[in-house]
């Protein structure tokens, strides 16, 4: 049973190692792939961030803070 959950993931790492073990550490770490360095070396390897121009709208979805006093 436990076995069976860990099946896809275990698929993904046998399929991409280097991908699979990058967007763990990514994780792990909490890296934003928006950030300068990591971006434009995603953009040099050929990737597109989906986010790249959005950051200005998310921080307009976001909920917003109050102080009350």
């Amino acid at each position: 049973m436990f076995l069976s959950e860990l099946t896809p993931a275990f698929q993904k790492f046998i399929q991409q190692p280097v991908a699979f073990v990058s967007g763990f550490a990514s994780g792990v770490l909490h890296l934003n792939l928006n950030e300068e360095p990591l971006s434009q070396w995603l953009e040099k390897q050929g990737y597109s961030s989906v986010n790249s121009n959005s950051s200005t709208s998310t921080n307009r979805d976001r909920p917003q803070s109050i102080n009350i006093d």
